[in-house]
């Protein structure tokens, strides 16, 4: 089959579903393709061309099911869980993007184009929307980042100052001991809590509550 820049993409998203995005090099990639290496270079000049296209190509094949109608803190919720499925159906390539390619989410894209036009149903005004917007994305990034890392499981651990980890036991438990993993927070759970904070913060904002201001932002 001739090679393309459509199924060069997409046997290296598998390439990097299984192995990282480190080991992926245009050689492997040749390999997976059964093609010359230097065959490549007529479709992409490098590996960073390549990581650009595949985070493209993926990020085109977002949806969300939240229908229009709905209240759009609901919109806002599913569109957030649509998201994190998206981001651990492909973690590896997910976790590159999100720190190494800051230009990641386009004006076009569907997660964008969905976020932007909830924020305004909801009645933040057109000036201020992709401000919302952006915030409310860094903020979904940064808690998909820590699951996607092992930070957030890692941190869930954590005890607060002066917390005695032996009051109700013989000693201090360990970070793997099954009675931490059991008070681990659910992510799923912890998730929903993120999401549930964004939308109480904005709607306190819209309704004059976030800082004593009337609904203007």
């Amino acid at each position: 089959m001739p090679l393309s820049e459509a199924g060069i993409y997409a046997a290296a998203l598998r390439l990097i579903d299984a192995d990282g995005v480190e080991a992926l090099t245009m050689r492997k990639l040749a390999t997976e393709l059964d093609a010359n290496p230097m065959s490549l270079y007529y479709h992409v000049p490098n590996k960073e061309a390549v990581m650009r296209g595949v985070t493209k190509m993926v990020g085109a094949q977002f949806r969300t099911v939240a229908p229009e109608d709905a209240p759009w803190q609901e919109r806002i919720r599913l569109l957030a869980t649509d998201f994190r499925a998206l981001a651990h159906r492909h973690p590896e390539l997910m976790a590159y993007s999100f720190s190494r390619q800051p230009d990641f989410i386009q004006s076009d894209d569907p997660f964008w184009t969905a976020l932007t036009a909830i924020v305004e149903a909801a009645g933040v005004p057109r000036s201020e929307v992709s401000k919302i917007a952006a915030l409310m994305v860094a903020v979904v990034i940064g808690v998909l980042v820590a699951e996607l890392n092992g930070s957030l499981h890692r941190w869930s651990t954590l005890k607060p100052p002066g917390f005695d980890d032996g009051e109700d036991g013989d000693g201090a438990a360990g970070p793997d001991s099954a009675d931490v993993a059991s008070e681990r927070p659910d992510q799923d759970h912890m998730f929903r809590l993120m999401t549930d904070t964004l939308i109480a913060g904005l709607e306190s904002r819209l309704t004059g509550d976030g800082d004593g201001r009337a609904a203007g932002l």
